[in-house]
């Protein structure tokens, strides 16, 4: 049973692909979209506080990192479980349940007595982070046209790099104002996090529910059947390697990511310079980048093709990046890094959501890359080990944007091409 809009498109001339876009589908967008950039900036806005939480609680660097590291594994749990609900229950629903799960659980980070006590809360924040993810993507690229997903991939995955940059104002305009003296600066930027909550109002009134799932339950009542639990999906003969090959993947991806951004702002702060020039380079690379690479995704290049260009160009970046003293070659290297670097990740939604069907699209998805946000989420505390062991900062950083940047374009070629699958009720 195909699905066929109420508010189709008519055919447009070449070039205005927007043009081609609904506007259910633009909403579906948006709130999704916006719920990644707040996810974004709760996120990283903690790179910028890692001074100041270590002075608080007097803890080493790899502790501190440490905080990053079990967000990101309790991601894996928020990822499965809002994928898993997405799929039986739908995508509206886990996705807004999640936005006010890490709101919630942002702003609580603020009254932490002790350093247990903000991890712990970090680790619970982590879990609506990546119900946003599981849940939001399938939402958005179950609606828009088949020949524009990859445009959608990288305007939707460009979201995260545009909460970073909104961190990187927020804390150099408004931080100063909060930051007393005490420990009320890294408090404050913790409670504002509250705000991504009331996005909720905005989805649950203006956004639709994916199409595809509910073609794929007309198509269930119809032949009086019922999807067994998604997440179960995965693990069957003709799913297992695809789900390994896509975490495995999406492990390489993240560490790449975290390499180049983590420790990113510290850096900066080591040189004695502001971070604001430097973050705002490396996060409209990010969203530039993740916006062409998405669509350049949809050419002859593919998705595979597209993201080893990418990552290859990033890698190569690596020496303006983080190790020149030259203003300049740093601004150009935050660029090149961004565009490049964490621009490859344009591909990733839209790959990631053609590799699975629809009765398992949002816990495939969902599962790969938590499940990968897993296996780099060691990457902020390794940052900080190899520096308690002696390696410069720079140093550090490097080998591990070099070493996971390699792996992603093996791991990229190993997998099939997806770009063109139509999606459908039965796949």
């Amino acid at each position: 049973m195909a699905h066929v809009s109420l508010d189709a498109p008519s055919p447009r001339a070449a070039g205005a692909w927007y043009r081609d876009v609904t506007p259910t589908q633009w909403k579906a967008f948006i709130g999704c979209y916006l719920g990644w950039v707040l996810d974004g900036f709760d996120f990283t806005i903690l790179t910028f506080l890692l001074v100041d939480i270590q002075r608080s609680f007097t803890v080493d660097k790899a502790l501190v990192g440490s905080l990053g590291t079990i967000t990101l594994i309790f991601r894996v749990a928020g990822g499965i479980g809002a994928g898993t609900a997405a799929d039986r229950w739908g995508r509206k629903g886990p996705l807004m349940f999640s936005i006010l799960w890490y709101s919630a659980f942002s702003f609580l980070g603020g009254f932490s007595t002790s350093f247990g006590m903000l991890f712990a809360v970090r680790a619970l924040f982590g879990i609506g982070m990546g119900g946003v993810w599981a849940a939001g993507m399938p939402l958005t690229l179950e609606h828009w046209p088949s020949h524009l997903r990859g445009t959608a991939s990288g305007l939707m995955q460009s979201g995260y790099s545009m909460g970073f940059l909104l961190s990187s104002l927020v804390f150099e305009f408004l931080y100063p104002f909060v930051n007393t003296g005490t420990d009320m600066g890294w408090r404050w930027m913790m409670w504002i996090g509250i705000l991504p909550s009331f996005l909720v109002f905005f989805i649950m009134r203006g956004v639709k529910e994916s199409p595809v799932w509910l073609d794929r339950q007309a198509h269930l009542r119809q032949h009086h059947q019922t999807d067994s639990l998604s997440l179960l999906r995965l693990f069957k003969p003709d799913l297992i390697w695809t789900t390994v090959h896509t975490s495995l993947l999406m492990g390489a991806f993240l560490f790449m990511y975290h390499s180049i951004t983590y420790w990113y702002p510290t850096l900066i702060t080591q040189m004695h310079r502001p971070t604001l020039p430097y973050l705002a380079m490396l996060n409209i690379g990010g969203i530039t980048g993740g916006i062409a690479f998405g669509r350049i995704s949809e050419g002859a290049l593919g998705r595979r093709g597209s993201a080893t260009i990418a990552t290859v160009i990033g890698i190569l970046a690596v020496p303006i990046y983080v190790f020149t003293q030259s203003t300049p070659l740093l601004l150009i290297g935050a660029l090149m890094m961004g565009f490049f670097g964490a621009g490859n990740f344009g591909v990733v939604p839209g790959y990631l959501t053609e590799r699975f069907p629809t009765v398992a699209r949002a816990v495939g998805a969902g599962f790969a890359y938590h499940v990968g946000a897993g296996f780099g989420s060691f990457t902020p505390t390794l940052v900080g080990l190899l520096q308690d062991r002696g390696l410069p900062l720079p140093t550090a950083m490097g080998a591990c944007i070099a070493g996971s940047g390699a792996l992603v374009i093996i791991l990229m070629w190993l997998g099939p091409e997806t770009r063109g699958r139509h999606f459908t009720a039965e796949s």
